[in-house]
């Protein structure tokens, strides 16, 4: 390449996917000195894809190709080719019946009716992944916001936080602002987090992906740190993304306990996700989502604003909340009209999410047991009886439906998983983490007319703020 003239007329253009691997010589200015990087499309380049790979199939009325990029997040032209193939693939599966494979040709009128639809699309969109997380299990969850009984607050925040960002970007450049990067679920065990998080991943179509904490740390030194690295990794190139930590506590506990486990690993780990968190890599719309039981002995560095900004208490469900619960678990169940399930969500007091929902199956579990009951019984009788008989028998559902006797029963195995000590103890966290926030209720600007009788500050002086709340003023 340094024997060429300028004169010779002679380009030389390469290709590679694994840029870092190539020797530091050939990208010097004279040999390979303009290097374009072919990243990952975005919406409009998404759609440019698609319309090119079907501008030779037949597409339904329905289908809306920009929908189909605005869901594709992370997706390249070659996974954009693979969807449109799978699409067409399925569309054929569903017209295999009247296709005859022994004729040399196929009908007009059958190749008429061939037309990829919608469904086709988004059965093809379950089956395709972003290939830079092939490695890693990326789902975009199945979990509605119909699963979820109560927490309308919560919801709204979560909304906020996730949604927003993805739907308005404009709104945020704007206001100039950047958006919030994380939240951590505190509270009792079984009230809703892993579901909460899976939900709005779910309602925003973001990428999901589920870190369970245990499974960062290895071993072998510096293998942990180079985990979290390609989580992180992994999730921006999928961006908007939703990283959710489950049982955050067994990866991010105060720092500085003993060294003991596994040669200080925890440490190095949580110090490695704490400058992730910070963004030393791109800003992408990744979000980050702990979940933990134990508030108590989380790392206080990363609770701070700009990490895992917004801490959300999950606390046991209120009445309504039981029966919004109680409603989305026996939402697909045949209940009997006498059982009154806001009754159930009356005496169920105390109870979590997680209890409830092993009342309902409990409930479930017995009507199916007294139906398979029957179900032999009736066996048995049918081979003693005329046909006759046998004919008006198999017409009657024994047990059509789930009882007030198959939920009195339930009843009688309900338990509490969470006590009222341990309730206390979330409550005080809670109240303690407000308290030490902000100035509460007394923040106020000084009024106009105070500044000048004095109350106001002048020149460059900084207001000083009271000690204890009062009457008085809060500049004094």
């Amino acid at each position: 390449m340094d024997g060429m003239k300028k004169s010779s007329h002679v380009i030389v253009m390469a290709a590679t996917n694994r840029p870092n691997s190539i020797d530091p010589a050939l990208r010097r200015f004279g040999r390979f000195d303009r290097e374009i990087d072919i990243g990952i499309p975005d919406a409009t380049g998404r759609l440019e894809i698609l319309r090119i790979h079907t501008k030779n199939m037949k597409l339904g009325d329905d289908v809306d190709l920009e929908q189909i990029a605005a869901e594709s997040h992370g997706h390249v032209g070659a996974d954009l080719a693979s969807l449109c193939s799978e699409a067409a693939l399925q569309q054929i599966r569903e017209k295999m019946d009247l296709i005859d494979l022994e004729d040399d040709q196929i009908d007009a009128e059958v190749l008429n009716s061939l037309a990829v639809s919608m469904d086709n699309f988004r059965y093809a969109m379950t089956k395709s992944s972003p290939s830079a997380l092939r490695e890693t299990v990326v789902e975009v969850p199945n979990v509605t916001w119909s699963d979820i009984g109560g927490l309308q607050s919560v919801k709204r925040e979560l909304q906020e936080l996730v949604q927003y960002p993805v739907e308005h970007p404009d709104k945020f450049l704007k206001f100039g602002m950047q958006p919030s990067r994380g939240v951590l679920f505190y509270g009792p065990p079984g009230c809703g987090k892993t579901l909460l998080a899976k939900a709005i991943a779910n309602e925003c179509q973001a990428n999901f992906i589920s870190v369970k904490g245990p499974e960062l740390l290895t071993m072998w030194f510096g293998e942990s740190e180079a985990n979290v690295r390609d989580i992180f990794d992994k999730a921006r190139s999928a961006s908007p993304c939703v990283l959710f930590f489950d049982e955050l506590d067994s990866i991010a506990k105060s720092r500085g306990g003993s060294v003991s486990d596994a040669g200080g690993a925890a440490d190095r780990v949580i110090n490695q996700i704490l400058t992730e968190m910070d963004g030393m890599g791109a800003k992408k719309n990744v979000f980050i989502i702990g979940a933990t039981n134990r508030p108590d002995i989380i790392d206080p560095a990363i609770l701070r604003p700009g990490r895992l900004d917004q801490l959300i208490y999950i606390p046991l469900p209120d009445e309504k909340s039981r029966e919004a619960i109680l409603r989305s678990n026996l939402r697909k169940s045949p209940i009997a009209k006498d059982v009154d399930l806001s009754y159930i969500a009356k005496v169920t007091q105390g109870f979590s999410g997680a209890d409830l929902t092993e009342v309902c199956q409990r409930a479930c579990k017995l009507a199916i047991r007294q139906a398979i009951e029957a179900e032999i019984q009736r066996e048995r009788t049918r081979q003693q009886q005329t046909p006759a008989a046998v004919m008006d028998m198999d017409e009657e559902d024994p047990v059509p439906e789930i009882s007030r006797a198959h939920f009195e029963e339930a009843m009688k195995f309900a338990r509490r998983s969470v006590s009222d000590n341990d309730i206390r103890k979330y409550e005080m966290f809670a109240q303690t983490l407000q308290q030490s926030r902000g100035f509460g209720t007394n923040f106020r600007f000084p009024s106009s007319g105070g500044a000048a009788g004095g109350t106001g500050t002048s020149g460059g002086d900084q207001p000083t703020f009271q000690e204890e709340g009062g009457d008085d003023d809060l500049y004094s």
